[in-house]
């Protein structure tokens, strides 16, 4: 578990939503009543004006209750100056950031500063899908706030992704994705996993792998810009709706184009990745030998994935069904790359 301590929790809400990506994150106010005891929190976050005595005074409350220094502190400061500074220091925080540090970056070092907990597989799993899922947040951010994409931040999402599936497997990667509740979140995560294993499992090379699951990782990047009522609506789409989100694959080509630094394989990826071998899919209708391996690949991972993913409003379909679904389409899909992929993906 994770403890937020604030003073502003309006302000919070952000920041408490990306913390419970990496653990259970409870939120207190300054005015709120604390337990005698928390058992071994992994970290404690305090956005409160130190200044403030009785701020202060709960921070101690708190951290007591956390088990003291033994529980990493970090403090959003609403001042840099030396008061608020030696008082931060006082309360034996490890690391001070000022008070409007992007929530990312905060729930970054966040992670740099957990208290180590027990090392397992799950554990493995478990981080690499935070780590991740905070590249995604970030170029999803990125791009709604108007943002250049960096390729550079796209890059530190795909060794954890790999370590997680090489060292836990497709299932745990899965079953941890699956909990998070954003459908667009949950199923970029599902197509990087699902693409990494399927890479792995095919023999690629280090340097290919790490293509394919880059150009996963980013493949529906396009979706930051459909407005939200479209994106996460529950129902069937409405034909204008439809071609909204269409736009989706076209305008995620776009956005990595003017961002620059991008590979050819990563931007064919993007751009066609809802192409199918018939010439009935979008955006440029390509057929046959036009659709690139690579762009075959990641189409079954995303069909797969949209099928499997954890919805509010149904449940996911077993995987033999899904797989089942791929076989019906020969004349949309690879059928020699579909036979391969089940049996990268069965088991599960």
């Amino acid at each position: 578990m994770l403890l937020l301590l604030t003073d502003r929790p309006d302000r919070n809400i952000a920041l408490a939503q990306l913390l419970e990506q990496i653990a259970p994150c409870r939120v207190s106010t300054v005015q709120g009543r604390f337990p005698g005891r928390i058992e071994a929190p992994l970290g404690l976050v305090a956005d409160i004006d130190l200044l403030q005595p009785a701020a202060a005074r709960s921070l101690r409350t708190l951290r007591a209750a956390a088990g003291g220094a033994r529980t990493p502190l970090i403090c959003l400061m609403r001042s840099m100056g030396e008061r608020s500074l030696a008082e931060a220091r006082s309360l034996g925080a490890e690391l001070c950031l000022p008070g409007d540090t992007p929530v990312r970056t905060v729930a970054q070092a966040v992670l740099a500063h957990l208290r180590p907990a027990p090392v397992g597989i799950e554990a493995v799993v478990a981080r690499s899908a935070v780590e991740t899922g905070t590249v995604i947040t970030g170029l999803l951010d990125a791009v709604r706030n108007g943002e250049a994409v960096q390729l550079a931040a796209v890059d530190e999402g795909l060794t954890p992704v790999l370590t997680a599936v090489e060292t836990g497997g497709l299932d745990r990667w899965l079953a941890t994705v699956r909990s998070y509740d954003d459908a667009t979140y949950q199923h970029c995560l599902l197509v990087t996993g699902l693409a990494a294993t399927f890479a792995i499992d095919l023999g690629f090379s280090e340097r290919d792998r790490h293509q394919i699951v880059r150009a996963a990782l980013v493949h529906d990047v396009g979706k930051a810009r459909i407005p939200l009522d479209i994106l996460n609506k529950p129902g069937r789409l409405g034909p204008a709706e439809q071609a909204v989100m269409r736009s989706h694959a076209a305008v995620g080509h776009r956005i990595l184009v003017e961002a620059g630094g991008f590979d050819a394989l990563t931007l064919d990826v993007v751009r066609h990745h809802h192409e199918a071998l018939d010439g009935s899919g979008y955006p440029d209708g390509l057929a046959g030998s036009a659709v690139s391996d690579p762009v075959r690949l990641v189409t079954i991972c995303d069909i797969y994935a949209a099928l499997v993913e954890s919805r509010p409003y149904r449940v996911p379909m077993p995987s033999g069904q899904a797989v089942d679904v791929l076989l019906g389409m020969p004349d949309k899909l690879d059928m020699a790359l579909v036979q391969a992929f089940a049996r990268s993906v069965s088991g599960t």
